[in-house]
This record gives C-alpha cells, structure tokens and sequence, in this order.
C-alpha cells in the first residue's frame, strides 16, 4: 500500500509539467476547444514507474506540428526524443521517433533509432506454466529459500533501427504494411559486479547462477545464441482501419495481419525464420464523447526456421507505440503479471477495457481530459518452445520439478484500472496498477508510462 501511495503521489506531481509542453501560439477557439496550429513542443521531465524496471527518470520531448490546424487533433509531423534511466534496475533508454503521413506523398511512415539496455532483464523460462517461478528464490527476507534477487534474469542490450510505412491498397481504409528492422541484441549473464556495486554486504547480490546461466549449461540454450548477436527482418502485411481517433478511438476497427521474416540472405546465418502475427482491434461508443469499450485480440506464431530465444519475446506490431513491444506480460501486454513471464513459439492474448472521460477542461490554451479505464487482460501459449532436457544436471538440493511443470500452458489472467491525462488529444500520460490472478505470474503491476495501450 505505501508503494501504490508514493507512485500515486508522483503522478500527481508531475501532472502541472504537462500543461507547460505546448506553446500557446497559432491557436483559435472553436466550440471551447482551441484548435492547434503550427509547432507544439517543449521538454518534458521524465519522471515514471514501472513494477518490472523501478522508477524512470531522465528527460523527452514530443513535437508536433499540425500544419494550418484543418486536421486537428491529426497532426502533420510528430519527433519524440527520450533519454531516460531506471532505478534500482539501471536500465536506460536512448530513443528518437519519427511520425508523419506528409512526408512521403500518401505514405505514413514511422522511424524508431533506439538503444534499450537493462542489466535485469527478466526471464522466466519458455512455455509459461510449464516453467516454474519460485517466488521465495528471488525473496530475501525468505532466508531458507533465497537464491537471488536476479535469479530470474540476464543482462540484455539492444540496438534497434526500425521504419515502417503504410499506404493506401484499397480506398481509405484498407492498406499495405511495409517495413524493415534491424537489432543487435548482446546477452551476458547479469553483471553482479555493476548491480553490487557501492551497496552494504547485506544488500549485495550472492555470486550464484541464475536461469539463463542454468538453461546455458544445460544446453536448452544453445551457444550459437547465449551472446544474442543480429536479426534483420523484413515485414509484409495488410490492414484495415476505421478508427474516429487514433490515440484514443470512440469507434471504429483496426485490423492487421503482418508476416515478419528473418531471412538468411540478411544475413541471419542459422537462425533465418518467419512469424506471423494477427491483430484485431475494435472499438465502441457507449456513451456520446465519454464512456467507450475497446478490446484487443492477437495471435502470432512462427511460420517456420530456427528462432533464437532473445528474439521469442518480441511482439509484432504494424509501428511501435512505446520504447518497446515484448512480452507477454508486463506493461504493454499483460498488466499485473511478471514481464515476460509468457514466451512461447505461438501465444494468444487479449485486453479488455472500459475507457470514460469523466471531465474536460481548457488550461494554458491546452485541451485537456481525464479518463478512467478498468481492464481484464489474459494470455497463453498455445505452440510451446521445444525443450530438450537430456542434458539438465542439478544441483543436490533441487529437483526438475523446481523448474518444469508437467502441466501445459494454461490461460494467465489479470484485472486492473487505470487513469489517463490527455493533452490535446495526443499526448497521453497513463497510470495503470494491475492484479495478477494466479501467484505463479506474480503480484501486482504499477506502471506509470505514455499512451493508451492500443
């Protein structure tokens, strides 16, 4: 409870800075909403929480232009920028983002250059339930059963460069999805020595194997991939859209299937593959202006070849909408539930909300509202990661069933709510605090972060 207080507290805090973001110039009132023009910008502190990483601090800026404001709240051109790091976790982000439907003649295009690291990153296994999460091995005050804070992770860097670019197929509403991304990913064992360092003995982290180290000596984890290494993918796909509003629609659908491949000639050596991913979105006005009901549900799977396992997390999305899209679980997926704590070779999952704008209001010449949301998420694999387990040797106090349950994947559910501030019906800061319903996927998620989830 004193942790959902002292977030809570710095939402509220950090709630007056958005309200300075945006100039007040080019700006004319029209049935009590100033319709915006020209450049809007201004730097914004970087101050948020997230359950999985801590707290987030560092510095952004969201630019956008909406030209002579005739499509307002559309925007002609968006720039986003985002230094930012995280503690205790250390993880940092380095990210500019560009979006924009004028600069290519009848192309919207996004561009994402980022560097992500995270010293802890987690990992649960593959297959979800089939592998056990202990949750005493990772709590120190549990002084019989206490591995490792870190037991469940591994240190990850990622270097991404990604453009994606839609176009008209058919009319207005359907189009092509076209894309590249290229990543580096460097994998390590987590750095006992960086996460140890300046704290007192009894804080520090005891020099212990974690699971990635166990999968790595067993072999499930295989040495052409331990290290990561590059992926360049190619993307291919169709959607079709209907929405009123993009970054919070009252109505509408908005479909997509992509095919996402990593084929050899790239230069993806051994592990070329295909996936494909499946999304449907769709959207509906419950009350005129301010209570909608909105769902998401999406499947992907791997169409064939050799999938290494840094890159089974990873989501598939037709253009990013935050810093990362990995799961299941966490933030962008499954709130409420351990991130990545569902990693499979094919998963389903759905969210489910109710999304109201209870109040209005005109502050500085900036439109602002204030939502509430209330979700259920839930999730599954249902094409598990073959493991092989020939090579598994343990150490005399444990038993495979510490790690591996017999039982097949089952659904992974959550329940939570949420509140939104939302300046000019683009720039979204979003408070999200989600219940897990099953101990095997953890406890509770607060997440303090940037825009509605879909």
């Amino acid at each position: 409870m004193k942790k959902i207080l002292l977030f809570t507290g710095i939402f509220i805090i950090i709630l007056p800075t958005l309200t300075l973001i945006a100039q007040p110039e080019n700006t004319d009132q029209k049935d009590s909403v100033y319709v915006k023009t020209g450049w809007n910008f201004g730097p914004l502190p970087s101050i948020t929480f997230d359950s999985d990483l801590g707290f987030q601090y560092g510095a952004l800026v969201n630019l956008y232009n909406y030209g002579d404001g005739s499509r307002y709240p559309q925007y002609d051109h968006s720039l986003y920028f985002e230094y930012s790091k995280f503690t205790p976790s250390k993880s940092g982000i380095n990210r500019f983002y560009y979006d924009s439907d004028k600069l290519l003649k009848g192309i919207r295009m996004t561009v994402d250059i980022s560097y992500i690291t995270d010293p802890k990153m987690d990992f649960f296994g593959f297959n979800g339930y089939e592998s056990k999460y202990n949750s005493d091995w990772v709590d120190d005050d549990d002084t019989s059963n206490y591995i490792s804070r870190v037991f469940y992770a591994h240190d990850r860097k990622m270097f991404r460069l990604k453009g994606d670019f839609q176009g008209k197929l058919f009319g207005n509403k359907f189009r092509w999805v076209g894309g590249f991304t290229f990543y580096k990913f460097t994998i390590n064992s987590v750095d006992l020595k960086r996460l140890n360092k300046n704290k007192s003995e009894d804080k520090k982290l005891p020099d212990v194997d974690g699971l990635y180290d166990k999968y790595v000596t067993w072999g499930i984890i295989s040495q052409d991939e331990q290290d990561g290494g590059w992926l360049n993918y190619v993307k291919l796909g169709v959607a079709f859209d209907t929405r009123d509003n993009e970054p919070n629609p009252m109505k509408g659908i908005w479909t997509e299937a992509v095919i996402q491949t990593a084929p050899s000639f790239l230069g993806n050596e051994d592990f070329d593959h295909t996936k494909i991913a499946i999304t449907h979105r769709q959207y509906f006005t419950l009350i005129e202006n301010d209570l909608s009901f909105a769902y998401r549900i999406a499947y992907q799977g791997t169409l064939g070849g050799n999938v290494p396992f840094y890159a089974q997390p990873l989501v598939i999305t037709s253009f990013l909408k935050g810093a990362t899209s990995q799961g299941l679980g966490g933030s962008k997926t499954l709130r409420g539930i351990l991130r990545n704590r569902v990693v499979g070779d094919g998963f389903l999952y759905g969210n489910f909300e109710l999304r109201w704008k209870f109040t209005r209001f005109i502050f500085l010449d900036q439109n602002i509202y204030l939502g509430l949301n209330a979700f259920i998420d839930a999730g599954a694999v249902i094409n598990p990661i073959e493991v092989d387990k020939s090579g598994i040797t343990l150490d005399p106090d444990k038993e495979l069933s510490d790690y591996f349950d017999e039982e097949k994947d089952n659904i992974h559910s959550s329940i939570g709510t949420g509140l939104r501030v939302v300046m000019n019906e683009n720039f979204i800061i979003a408070f999200d605090f989600g219940k897990s319903l099953d101990p095997r996927d953890g406890n509770i998620g607060i997440y303090i972060g940037l825009n509605y989830l879909f």
